[in-house]
């Protein structure tokens, strides 16, 4: 959505520096004002550009979550009696992550209270699975 958004107003604002680019070339003779306008143009749509590219490609490329993170959520866990066998978190969307984690406890919790735990340290986490084993 925020892709057609900026398509939508790149197009209105080059529409309109081109215009006023015309105008000014006319009435004005600066016939340099139309190939400036073109390159400032460029340069407003590269920028909205790369921002998109930048913010879309973490959740295109899966972008996980930073082995710190995962290393703070394995010591907190270690203390509730419980071993992470395998972790995967990734952004799903903007604002939102995703967490798939199998664990054993000789003494496990509840889901929530995993779920209590993880959003201590990944606030962002909207979809949660968790595999328990005894």
């Amino acid at each position: 959505m925020k892709a057609a958004y900026f398509h939508v107003l790149a197009d209105t604002l080059t529409s309109l520096l081109a215009i006023v680019a015309l105008l000014v070339g006319k009435y004005i003779g600066l016939l340099w004002m139309d190939p400036l306008m073109g390159i400032v143009g460029a340069i407003v749509i590269f920028r909205w550009s790369y921002g998109l590219v930048k913010e879309s490609s973490e959740v295109l490329l899966d972008k996980s979550v930073k082995k710190p993170t995962l290393d703070k959520i394995s010591d907190a866990l270690s203390k509730k009696n419980t071993v992470i066998n395998d972790i995967h978190v990734w952004k799903i969307a903007t604002g939102h992550q995703a967490a798939i984690l199998k664990v054993t406890s000789g003494e496990p919790l509840k889901s929530e209270e995993y779920e209590i735990i993880l959003k201590s340290f990944l606030p962002q986490l909207s979809h949660i699975s968790i595999e328990i084993r005894s």
